[in-house]
Formats: C-alpha cells, sequence, structure tokens
C-alpha cells in the first residue's frame, strides 16, 4: 500500500469540482461541490446520532435504501437545518444535479454544512450547476475539496494505492471540519471514493466498523454536528473480483480505508477552530479496547488540559482528573502518564503519582505543534487512540460572531 495523491478524484472513473454559486457572500470562496462516478457504484454511509438533523441528511438516508449512488453535491455556507421547506430543498438539489448529469435523483447523495436555521435559497444553487458539471474533471477533487470548507482553514485529502485479487486499486476522500466535532457514528462531512468491486452490505459493515476507532475518536470542541456524515463509493472499476464475504481482500481494503480515515482524523483534529496544535492520545496496557477508548477520548475532550497544551504546560494532574470522570473501571493507582513530541519524550506520573521532571524540558516538547499524550493503564493488553486539539482565544473570538 502506499500514499499518492488525487483525493476523490485518484480512484478510476471519478470526476470532482467546486464552484463559487453564490450561497457566500465571498466570491474567493467556492461554496458548491460535486463528486461523480462513471459508473454506478455501491455506496454506505453513516450519520449524526444528534436528534436535530439536517435535511440533507434525511433525504441521503432515503436515496441509499438500496446501497446505490452515482455522485455526491455538497454546499458550504448554509447547512439546511431547521428549515421548514429544507426537504424540498435537498430534494431539489438532488433532482437538479441529477438531471444535468443524466442520472436518477435517487442515486445522488446530497450535503450542506455552514450555519443552522438560515433559509437556504436554491436560486444560486440551480444556476451554478451546469457551471458545476461543465467542470468536472480527474483533477477537480482539489476544487471539491476546497467547495465543502466553512471555517477550515486548510482542504482535507488523503488516497492510497494497494492491490485486491491482482488488481491494482484506489482509494482516496476528502473532509471539512473544524468546529461543532464532537461524532457518536459519524463526523463532520467525509466523502471516499473507492474503484473497488464490493457489496453494498460489506462496504456499509467496513464502514460501520472503522468510524469506531477513526472518525468516533475525534474531539474537537465537545459539540456534536446536525450535518455530519461520512459516505463511501464503490464503483468497482478497478475489475478485482467482488468483495462479498469477509476474507483477506475484505482485510485488505479495510487496512486501506482505515490509512486514509486516520490521515483524515488527524487532519481535521489538527485544524480545530483557533487551534495550534494537533494533540494525540495513545492509551496502552487497558483490559479491553472499550476501556481504552473510553479513556482516550475523555483526556482528549478535556478542556482543561486542552488549554494546558494551548500554554505547554505539562499539567498531567489534568489526565488524571479526566480518567477519573471518564467512567472507565480503572486501577488510578497504576496509571502512568508521559508526553512526547518531535523534541522528546517526557514522563510525569508513574503509578498515579507525580514523579520529578524538568519543567523546561517538558515546555520544549509542549511547544511543538503536535503532541502526544502516553497513557499506560498497565492492566491489560489492549489500546486506543484519539485526535484532538489544544483550546486557544481564537476558538471563543471564531465563534462569538459566527453567525453574523
Amino acid at each position: 500500500m502506499k500514499l499518492i495523491s488525487g483525493g476523490v478524484c485518484a480512484a478510476k472513473g471519478f470526476t470532482a469540482s467546486g464552484i463559487h454559486c453564490g450561497i457566500r457572500k465571498s466570491r474567493t470562496k467556492k461554496d458548491l461541490a460535486l463528486i461523480f462516478s462513471q459508473a454506478p457504484a455501491a455506496c454506505a454511509a453513516v450519520y449524526t446520532t444528534n436528534l436535530v438533523k439536517g435535511a440533507p441528511l434525511t433525504v441521503t438516508k432515503r436515496h441509499l435504501s438500496d446501497g446505490k449512488a452515482q455522485a455526491v453535491i455538497c454546499n458550504s455556507g448554509n447547512a439546511n437545518t431547521c428549515n421548514a421547506d429544507g426537504i424540498e430543498i435537498a430534494e431539489e438539489m438532488s433532482a437538479l444535479a441529477a438531471q444535468a448529469l443524466g442520472i436518477r435523483p435517487e442515486d445522488v447523495v446530497v450535503a450542506s454544512t455552514g450555519v443552522i436555521g438560515e433559509p437556504l435559497n436554491i436560486a444560486p444553487i440551480a444556476a451554478g450547476i451546469p457551471a458545476l458539471v461543465a467542470a468536472l474533471s480527474e483533477n477537480g477533487g482539489d476544487d471539491a475539496a476546497e467547495g465543502i470548507m466553512t471555517t477550515d482553514t486548510v482542504k482535507k485529502e488523503a488516497a492510497v494505492e494497494f492491490v485486491l485479487d491482482g488488481k491494482t486499486c484506489r482509494l482516496g476522500g476528502i473532509a471539512k471540519g473544524s468546529g461543532m466535532i464532537h461524532p457518536n457514528m459519524a463526523t463532520m462531512l467525509v466523502f471516499i471514493t473507492t474503484d473497488v468491486s464490493i457489496s453494498p452490505a460489506l462496504l456499509q459493515k467496513a464502514l460501520s466498523g472503522d468510524i469506531a476507532s477513526t472518525f468516533n475518536m475525534v474531539s474537537v470542541d465537545g459539540d456534536t454536528s446536525t450535518n455530519d456524515m461520512v459516505t463511501v463509493l464503490a464503483n468497482g472499476l478497478a475489475g478485482n473480483r467482488e468483495i462479498t464475504e469477509e476474507d483477506a481482500d475484505f482485510s485488505a481494503f479495510m487496512a486501506a480505508l482505515n490509512t486514509v480515515t486516520v490521515a483524515l482524523c488527524r487532519m481535521i483534529a489538527g485544524d480545530g477552530e483557533g487551534a495550534t496544535k494537533l494533540l494525540e492520545c495513545r492509551v496502552a496496557g487497558a483490559p479491553d479496547e472499550a476501556i481504552a477508548r473510553t479513556v482516550a477520548k475523555s483526556v482528549i475532550c478535556s478542556s482543561l488540559l486542552k488549554a494546558a497544551m494551548f500554554g505547554a504546560d505539562a499539567n498531567w494532574g489534568r489526565v488524571l482528573c479526566a480518567i477519573g470522570y471518564s467512567g472507565a473501571p480503572v486501577d488510578v493507582n497504576k496509571i502512568d502518564v508521559a508526553f512526547r513530541s518531535k523534541a522528546g519524550y517526557i514522563p510525569v506520573c508513574k503509578n498515579g503519582a507525580g514523579i520529578p521532571f524538568s519543567e523546561e524540558e517538558a515546555k520544549k516538547i509542549l511547544l511543538e505543534k503536535e503532541i502526544e499524550i502516553l497513557v499506560s493503564l498497565n492492566d491489560g493488553f489492549m489500546g486506543a487512540t484519539a485526535w484532538g486539539c489544544d483550546l486557544t482565544y481564537d476558538y471563543v473570538k471564531i465563534n462569538g460572531d459566527y453567525r453574523t
């Protein structure tokens, strides 16, 4: 397996585009994106568990009842959530895209992201569809990645190449997410494409299994979005024997999927609103994976720890505090904690108690852009990783007037 470029256009038969249609006031920002498969594709999705859901999720779930799709259309700048005509607008977006592409509306995944509770005008979208379709290109993944951004400061793309059944296969994705990120069963907006041939049932199983250790382990601010969705389209154009059971090919596909999703998780966490640092909490020595995940997620979600990391303060007591209220059944007298970055490694806690360490060395380590928080429970052999970011003054500035 190797990392390649191309994002959602890396896989055979996929094109994409992104344009400014007028949803956003700034003409320098793209606000409409399209992904298209030359052939009908198996499609799987997971959705936010927030009871308040964006209309596009309801429409997409209905469209994917047969496990098939051929296109994705997504706008940014408006979430199309809590609108009286939201379902109608989402269905119209699907219909407009389908008509221009010559496919069924039911084969279109529709998504929106942006401000909640503001009406979405279909006019600029309808006017922009012809240009959006005309711009479809095998090199359009970058534009599509830009078209789905809101407060993101960087585009998020990843892709891999691997071999199945003697055939070269590719899988790539794009994501958006910077704030309102605390997923449970999904996250942000993530669109993944692959030319692997796999049944819809196995594709759904692969995606649902993967997110437990990837997207569900990311948190920026503790707020679960109303529009979170992850979708995967698999058009089979690589020519491999269709994956219909959990065999070696399925395991290889899962490994490729996980490589891309972990890369996207790290990009999302590192680009958290106002963030200056990517935080990665690695938990080891847990009696089972569920406990490891609970501990890692609790640490990465701690506002006090996130603030300490912003200030490069090795306040390891906040790690222990977060583990203590996580609800995980752990022996606090066995816990070890250390911090690591490219500047070095420093243990700060042994068997649940502080140990002597150099504050100067710790600060040097914590001033780096990527910080690992290493926790050992010393009570088993299982582990888990969670990703987040520091909490800065700019997070409040961004969200203090996000709507206005």
